[in-house]
């Protein structure tokens, strides 16, 4: 997975509360197993005024107008602000899948579900938890300010205003240092590939009868 470190980007705004996982990617795209091309469908029942399916052509689809993520000044955003309790609903991992097939790579809300929160790291994105009232506070700069920035440094555990406010956040240490490094499950596994092979090769000779080849007929 892409390795996260310092992030400078557009934000964007979804101010609804307990957005479960159906809603970030509706339950008939779920078929498909591959980690690509969820992004067109993100939010799909509120980005489109008809049923998405899936294979669609997105952009010949009629948008909602008043729908955050359609609107002009919004085009681009890759840190998404939200509300408490985001990510819950089922446990499908396509969910950090769509969010970062959009371009998002961070988000920041007061809560996230357990199973979604975890599921954002192993995919490379940062869900960063921020007490109530700051979260607020943010929501209110977004919307005054077309072009609202932040800059989130994960190293630091800070992030920036336009203004220069610096705030922290927490982040467990091994969860930072395989988003630093962009190591994912199988990223963690294949840093002990030499121990891996070593052991299969040892294994082997203790145990050959495991491993005898049928001789051709």
């Amino acid at each position: 997975m892409e390795k996260f470190i310092r992030l400078d980007a557009l934000v964007a705004p979804l101010d609804r509360a307990n957005v479960d996982t159906d809603a970030i990617i509706p339950k008939q795209f779920l078929k498909s197993i591959h980690r690509s091309g969820f992004g067109p469908y993100l939010f799909d029942a509120w980005r489109y005024l008809d049923r998405g399916e899936p294979g669609m052509d997105c952009s010949k689809r009629p948008k909602n107008p008043d729908f955050v993520l359609n609107q002009p000044r919004y085009q681009g955003a890759q840190i998404l602000l939200v509300r408490e309790n985001f990510g819950c609903g089922s446990s499908r991992e396509h969910a950090p899948w769509a969010l970062l097939d959009y371009g998002f790579r961070a988000l920041i809300g007061p809560s996230f579900a357990d199973i979604f929160y975890n599921n954002c790291f192993k995919n490379g994105l940062l869900p960063i938890v921020l007490p109530a009232e700051e979260v607020d506070r943010l929501f209110g700069e977004c919307e005054a300010a077309p072009g609202y920035r932040l800059a989130i440094d994960l190293p630091s555990q800070s992030i920036t205003t336009p203004e220069g406010r610096v705030i922290s956040f927490e982040i467990d240490p091994f969860r930072k240092e395989c988003l630093l490094n962009g190591w994912d499950d199988i990223g963690l596994t294949l840093r002990h590939a030499d121990e891996i092979r070593r052991f299969e090769e040892a294994y082997r000779a203790r145990h050959p009868y495991y491993f005898v080849e049928e001789s051709a007929a």
